[in-house]
């Protein structure tokens, strides 16, 4: 993935990544179960990037359009710092986590796919998306990722913002979960 200098300091500003789910977290299928529940298949290697960010001190969040117990779980057991589900307008939860944060919009990284990403993904520090992402949602974006949404995408990101901010793997040393 080649990045220019620009896009590594939009980087070197981010305090807080959030992540769209279907299509970013996970590749997008929708599972319905007999019951009427949805399961949702996620990436470990995606979920060890954000425990990283996590311990490297930058919070995380999910700005998702649906409501899931599968999303309410992946979010607790990678300690993701905020969650917001049922937001088909993402960006009262863009400015949610700003006011609560004290965060401005250009210290945010948001990862999205689709059309509904597109507001926030104008409106944050970095904006990034899957390379699978639609092609809307592609030309706006900081960096397109080599990897699809579900398959890496996310790790990617996360490797990349830790890589621009100097911290490496043995700083972290001590990763508990995927």
């Amino acid at each position: 993935m080649e990045i220019s200098l620009d896009i590594k300091l939009k980087a070197k500003k981010i305090k807080l990544a959030a992540f769209d789910i279907d299509g970013v977290m996970t590749d997008g299928s929708l599972i319905y179960l007999p019951d009427g529940n949805q399961a949702k298949a996620f990436n470990a290697k995606d979920g060890l990037g954000v425990v990283m960010i996590n311990k490297a001190g930058i919070k995380t969040a999910i700005i998702t359009a649906k409501e899931s117990r599968a999303v309410i779980e992946r979010a607790r057991t990678l300690d993701i710092t905020k969650l917001f589900m049922n937001q088909k307008n993402k960006m009262p939860a863009l400015d949610e986590i700003c006011k609560e944060f004290s965060l401005k919009y250009d210290e945010i990284m948001y990862m999205g796919d689709d059309l509904p990403d597109i507001e926030v993904l104008k409106s944050c520090g970095l904006s990034v998306c899957p390379n699978d992402a639609v092609d809307d949602v592609k030309d706006i974006c900081d960096i397109v990722t080599e990897k699809s949404g579900g398959r890496g995408a996310v790790r990617e990101i996360c490797d990349f913002i830790l890589k621009v901010n100097g911290v490496t793997f043995d700083d972290l040393r001590k990763p508990s979960i995927q």
